[in-house]
């Protein structure tokens, strides 16, 4: 079976719907078939600043592009402007692609846009995404868990609502009950983050990184401390977005930088870690 076949049997998109769609950490290459077969149907796609030119390109070139990025400090449509030009364009008998950065159920409003379209009575699909958390630090050569480290993660943004941290976390249940924490839009606020978890009971010396652009050319990635993160930062011009990934399966990157061997970087599989077999 060819792509052509294979694309052939996957749905259709319907004018007047709404199709919310990931677009992935970054790279063309983890797009979901369902989501590039969106961007080849679709009337008008409205996307967000963390899709990037590369994936923009898979575009059928008719296809209208309505940009509805949201960057910190920067001007932007608002959540309800962006909420309502979906109910506008769907009820213009148009078929509409929601393209959002990673998953757009995490972190990505993709929930309140949704929320939305059924107040509108607007009929849509959500088609997943690899987020940034995943498909980002496993291309960083990180893996989320491992039977040596930590059987429990736990993904929080390092942006609320107000535009600081989230007021919903509990910092001393989180330090104390999860050994692995990613935290998403934190490139800010690694200082704060730093000084909160350690406050709670987290070491100075647990290995931390932190993962600028991940899965893209420009992706960079700093190996500290949740000590020395705040002072190493300062140091290096990473850039948005990156995310934090705070636990002792930062030591497996040592080992498991598939990208970087494939620059010359030497592996190694001897990592002391905590937990025996």
């Amino acid at each position: 079976m060819n792509m052509k076949e294979i694309l052939g049997i996957l749905p259709d998109m319907e004018s007047g719907w709404v199709w919310l769609a990931g677009a992935g950490p970054g790279d063309p290459g983890l797009l979901s078939l369902l989501t590039v077969k969106a961007m080849q149907q679709a009337d008008v796609v409205v996307y967000d600043a963390l899709v990037s030119q590369d994936i923009l390109d898979f575009l059928n070139p008719e296809i209208t592009l309505e940009f509805a990025g949201k960057r910190g400090g920067r001007p932007s449509l608002s959540q309800a402007d962006i909420s309502d030009r979906l109910v506008v364009l769907a009820r213009e008998d148009k078929k509409v692609l929601r393209l959002k950065g990673g998953d757009p159920f995490i972190f990505g409003r993709g929930g309140e846009e949704a929320r939305h379209l059924v107040k509108e009575n607007i009929p849509f699909r959500v088609v997943p995404g690899i987020t940034a958390g995943i498909g980002g630090l496993a291309c960083a050569g990180i893996p989320l868990t491992d039977r040596h480290t930590n059987s429990v993660v736990t993904f929080l943004t390092g942006h609320g609502r107000d535009g600081g941290l989230s007021e919903d976390i509990d910092w001393a249940a989180l330090a104390k009950s999860s050994p692995v924490i990613v935290v998403y839009m934190a490139l800010g606020r690694v200082g704060i983050i730093c000084q909160k978890l350690m406050a709670c009971g987290r070491r100075p010396d647990e290995p931390l990184a932190i993962v600028s652009k991940a899965t893209t050319p420009e992706q960079d990635v700093l190996e500290t401390t949740l000590g020395d993160a705040e002072k190493d930062l300062a140091s290096r011009m990473l850039k948005a977005p990156a995310m934090i990934i705070l636990g002792e399966t930062v030591k497996l990157r040592a080992g498991l930088d598939w990208q970087g061997a494939m620059k010359g970087k030497i592996l190694t599989a001897d990592i002391p870690l905590p937990r025996g077999k």
